[in-house]
């Protein structure tokens, strides 16, 4: 297990427990998540080294890099990936000024396929062999290891898209700085990460299936994505909610906290975390920031 001592926004080294998780998708093991007593971030600590957190990714069920359609839950997932992607494809080219785009954790490249059908030129980063590989025969597009980043030169990209891909990354602040390396002085970025301080976060907390311990190792808020981005050189744009996520992790949470996917229940929790964020503005299950250079 690696321990890390200082925040990773702020460089604290105070931090506190603010919760302990337990790993219900795999392994069953317990982590415990810290605060920074000075800027509010959270992140797992300790965590697996680098090295091992791949295998935490290690199941045909892990459903970002599965083509599956078995069970409700893969069903429900696959159903809102198809309406996002399009979703997406419009929230990009309305803020893009060029057509490169590059996708990090392109999955099995979906989302690229789709710019490259309207003549876009796409590049996928994605760890996953099975997934990376499935994109480049089903689709016909350019995905590489993660290692490639840095052979990229320099401002390159109109567009970098990190879709529910932050969370997971083992070094942050060195992601944060070859992004804007490789993103053009006009470029765009858009991050998309689940938010900790919505309802259903609060709702479910220690079963709230977005925590997804140890894969997820840091814990966003709008504050905290804000200082982020400011200590890299950033400013956002916009930010606006991914609403369909309040669904499908309270489905997944349900299913953590009491054994079934109760469909109702679910729907019910999703439902009430986006009617209270939409009073808030900005609490909704996961959030889209829109990023450019200052």
């Amino acid at each position: 297990m690696e321990e890390l001592k200082n925040c990773p926004i702020c460089g604290s080294e105070k931090h506190s427990v603010f919760l302990t998780c337990t790993d219900h998708f795999l392994t069953k093991e317990k982590f415990t998540i810290v605060k920074c007593d000075k800027c509010g971030f959270t992140f797992v600590n300790p965590r697996p080294e680098q090295s091992q957190l791949a295998g935490y990714y290690e199941s045909t069920e892990y459903i970002s890099h599965s083509g599956t359609s078995k069970g409700i839950v893969n069903s429900v997932y696959k159903f809102i990936r198809n309406y996002t992607h399009k979703a997406k494809l419009k929230l990009v080219t309305k803020y893009a000024k060029g057509n490169k785009i590059l996708d990090i954790g392109c999955g099995s490249g979906e989302l690229l396929s789709l710019f490259r059908k309207i003549g876009w030129e796409t590049l996928g980063i994605e760890p996953n062999q099975t997934a990376r590989e499935f994109a480049v025969k089903q689709y016909c597009i350019n995905v590489y290891e993660e290692a490639h980043l840095k052979e990229i030169d320099d401002g390159m990209m109109d567009v970098i898209s990190m879709w529910h891909v932050l969370e997971h990354v083992s070094l942050l602040n060195e992601r944060m700085q070859e992004v804007k390396r490789v993103l053009k002085d006009d470029g765009v970025l858009f991050i998309a990460v689940p938010n900790r301080i919505s309802f259903d976060a609060t709702h479910y907390g220690e079963f709230w299936a977005a925590f997804d311990v140890p894969r997820h190792l840091y814990h966003f808020t709008p504050e905290t994505m804000g200082e982020l981005i400011k200590k890299h050189g950033f400013a956002i744009v916009s930010f606006l909610p991914m609403k369909f996520d309040s669904f499908y992790v309270s489905m997944l949470s349900e299913k953590y906290k009491n054994g079934s996917s109760n469909l109702l229940k679910a729907l019910y929790t999703g439902l009430k975390s986006n009617i209270k964020a939409n009073s808030r503005r900005h609490d909704h299950s996961s959030m889209i920031y829109v990023i450019r250079k200052k």
